[in-house]
């Protein structure tokens, strides 16, 4: 981004309703045009924010840290230089780099990045970091020419990558890549002398926006995808199964396959993480049935769910496995090596994402595999991630097939010997909840998303409630399913937000939510902050249900009228404490 480009996003018109967000710049240099380059960025990413950011004194990193505890933004940005674990490994001090005095340096470096680590660890609890660490070239301290890497130097990047490695740990911080600011920004085009000299401006203006860049992203990440549908036929393995026999398909290197390989290690460790996994592909199934049975598979069958195996139009095993796993398509990535299919699947699935897999071109390969983890990668895998695909296996068969969402027999719901758990706990926050509200489409009361910063300072106002439901019965766990978080004040329950995973449908999880609400504030009346979106549909008819009538803005609900409506429930509920909702004194 050009300086130009960064003044004319801040200029542009906000958008009615534009939300102003503090946001807090730690560092030890001047911040010049890196507060624009951030603010421009953060702009870029969420336009209806519009980002303001607190910086503090010159010199002072450290303490810059430790203050922003004291009034929390939102979120903040620390930035860590060489100069800030020693002044002498900077170009404005004239402290000396004689032999005599590395050793001493080493020893200042070391006790200041504990400091940091342990300070930045601290505020994390409260405010949401995105760190990143020394990024300017070492000046020429040690007597070593440039072109060698000695102890001293060693030493010090130890010391940067033990203090990324301690703080990465912490669920609030999140820490930029270093690889991945090389590729935006060239070590040795980074530093710009005359301005550090002159105003204490370490960074040309390239590696600034660079640097705020990848901050932004951290500030305001985006929301993983959750499903990829995978071709088989030279995407999958190179070769037709159908012509060549499964012994012939291939992905290894001795077979000039190893893209397919790499492909498919990528494949099954998304599925590790989370991400589902399906097939839609042109082929006999007792063909693919024999080739799933390969035991040097990389991606192995129990992995993908569901198998769209057969000889109509992809589109249409495309729009069987969205149903099956009751997820919208702009969800979805669709990989095929078949510009044809391609275009097709996407003229009947326009939200979809389809790129092609370009099966002779190892490098464009090798492209989508990075871009598929960036496309799903999250900042932590939780046991939730490996429940959600055997999940959707038991909804498909005990619900009557794939997406169906017919409600079962009664008598089905009373012997399945259901289970719910309330949590209402909301220190320290559940990572679980923030990541369910931000994903779910279909059961989301109003379509609001939280940042980070957002959901703590609004799980640390007193007359706020939070609870969270997790589901299990006699055929497994589904983990956590629903959230649902609100305030109580001067005798009014106010439902702020209510997601339910899909996951949880016909399984009248949704009415036990509500009578929670209703028993344990002892209200006869709550207020849901009901707003339509183009996907709430399933939870504006489940309101219409109850209410006799579609649902309004600010939607009030009467415990008459739930108990009028609610049908019998079989869940056996535990919880403790922490979920009972009391009024503030």
């Amino acid at each position: 981004m050009k300086l130009v480009e960064a003044l004319n996003i801040l200029k542009s018109p906000a958008p009615a309703g534009v939300r102003t967000t503090e946001v807090g710049l730690a560092c030890g240099f001047t911040p010049a045009h890196l507060e624009l380059f951030l603010a421009a960025h953060l702009r870029q990413i969420e336009p209806n924010d519009r980002p303001v950011i607190r910086s503090g004194l010159y010199g002072d990193c450290l303490g810059n840290v430790e203050r922003l505890a004291l009034a929390p933004p939102e979120a903040a940005a620390v930035i860590v230089e060489w100069s800030d674990l020693d002044p002498r490994l900077g170009l404005r001090h004239l402290g000396g780099w004689g032999v005599a005095t590395l050793a001493d340096i080493l020893e200042t470096a070391a006790g200041r990045a504990s400091q940091l680590a342990e300070v930045i660890v601290r505020v994390s609890a409260n405010v949401p970091l995105a760190l990143c660490l020394p990024t300017l070239p070492l000046p020429p301290v040690a007597y070593q020419p440039p072109h060698v890497s000695g102890a001293f130097d060693l030493r010090l990047s130890e010391l940067a990558a033990s203090l990324a490695a301690r703080v990465a740990e912490a669920p609030g911080v999140r820490v930029v890549k270093t690889e991945r600011l090389a590729e935006l920004s060239p070590h040795g085009e980074r530093l710009d002398v005359r301005t550090e000299l002159s105003s204490g401006f370490p960074y040309r203006l390239a590696h600034a926006s660079a640097v705020a860049e990848l901050l932004a992203k951290l500030i305001r990440p985006s929301v993983p995808m959750k499903g990829i549908i995978t071709d088989l036929d030279d995407t999958l393995w190179l070769g037709i199964v159908g012509d060549v026999g499964t012994d012939a398909i291939a992905w290894d290197l001795d077979h000039h396959a190893q893209a397919h390989g790499l492909y498919q290690q990528m494949l099954g460790s998304l599925a590790e993480s989370g991400v589902l996994i399906a097939v839609a592909s042109k082929n006999d199934p007792r063909v693919v049935d024999e080739a799933f049975r390969r035991t040097d598979l990389l991606l192995k069958r129990d992995r993908i769910f569901p198998m769209e195996v057969g000889w109509n139009a992809k589109s249409e095993a495309v729009g069987r496995i969205l149903r099956a796993w009751n997820i919208g398509a702009e969800s979805v990535v669709f990989v095929d090596d078949s510009p044809m299919e391609l275009a097709e699947v996407a003229a009947a699935h326009p939200d979809l994402l389809c790129i092609p897999f370009a099966r002779n071109d190892e490098s464009a390969t090798y492209a989508l595999i990075v871009r598929l983890r960036e496309l799903f990668g999250k900042n932590s895998v939780s046991g939730e991630d490996a429940l959600r695909l055997e999940s959707l296996r038991r909804s498909a068969e005990l619900f009557g097939g794939p997406g169906s969402q017919a409600p079962p027999p009664e008598q089905f719901l009373e012997q399945v010997g259901a289970e719910i758990v309330i949590d209402g706990a909301k220190n320290p926050p559940d990572p679980r909840a923030l990541e369910l509200i931000n994903k779910t489409n279909q059961f989301n009361l109003n379509g609001r998303r939280y940042s980070a910063g957002e959901w703590l300072a609004h799980l640390r106002n007193p007359d706020t409630f939070l609870m969270i439901l997790s589901y299990k019965d006699k055929f497994g766990s589904l983990g956590t399913i629903a959230v649902l978080t609100g305030r109580v004040t001067r005798g009014e329950v106010v439902v702020d937000q209510w997601v339910m995973s899909c996951r949880a449908f016909s399984r009248r999880i949704e009415y036990r939510c509500l009578e929670a609400i209703l028993e344990r504030t002892k209200a006869d009346r709550v207020e849901l902050d009901y707003q339509a979106t183009p996907k709430n549909g399933p939870l504006r008819d489940f309101l219409t249900g109850i209410l006799g009538s579609p649902p309004s803005v600010r939607c009030p609900l009467t415990s008459d009228q739930f108990r009028a409506q609610c049908p019998p429930l079989y869940h056996h509920v535990l919880g403790t404490d922490s979920w009972l909702i009391r009024e503030p004194a």
